[in-house]
């Protein structure tokens, strides 16, 4: 029986683009990880990209993932369009870059043999993990 993970993450940008920074708070074995981190020229999408990479790449595929986010642009992306923009060599329907697309293979290269379900939540709407989240991203986004 696999053990079972709850990931939320985040992401925060001052100004789109500007300096921005991610969270995520990993609820694990009966224990919270933390990570953070951020970057002083990036963008929101990006930053909830990083998120969920940190996240995944902490987690070996002995676990059965809920991931938690409150970004549709991270779950659209994984769970419906990455299929079609792999089969069209990372190219949109418009037949153009897939923004943001090294993080894109980024991900998809963490998601690699993972049970992963990817949940989206309400952000700023008092769910306890998603607010630790945000304020793990704030925090790194202050400290640049």
């Amino acid at each position: 029986m696999n053990k079972k993970v709850d990931i939320y993450t985040d992401g925060a940008c001052s100004g789109n683009p500007g300096p921005g920074g991610w969270g995520v708070l990993i609820e694990l074995d009966n224990k919270n990880i933390e990570l953070s981190g951020g970057d002083k020229e990036t963008t929101n999408n990006r930053m909830e990209l990083m998120a969920a990479i940190k996240a995944l790449e902490e987690i070996n595929k002995d676990y059965e993932i809920t991931l938690y986010t409150d970004s549709n642009y991270v779950k659209d992306g994984i769970t419906s369009w990455i299929s079609n923009w792999k089969k069209n060599n990372w190219k949109t329907a418009n037949k153009k870059d897939v923004k943001n697309k090294e993080l894109w293979m980024r991900l998809d290269e963490a998601i690699k043999d993972k049970n992963i379900s990817w949940i989206w939540v309400k952000g700023h709407a008092g769910i306890a993990g998603n607010e630790q989240a945000d304020y793990l991203a704030r925090s790194a986004l202050e400290k640049l």
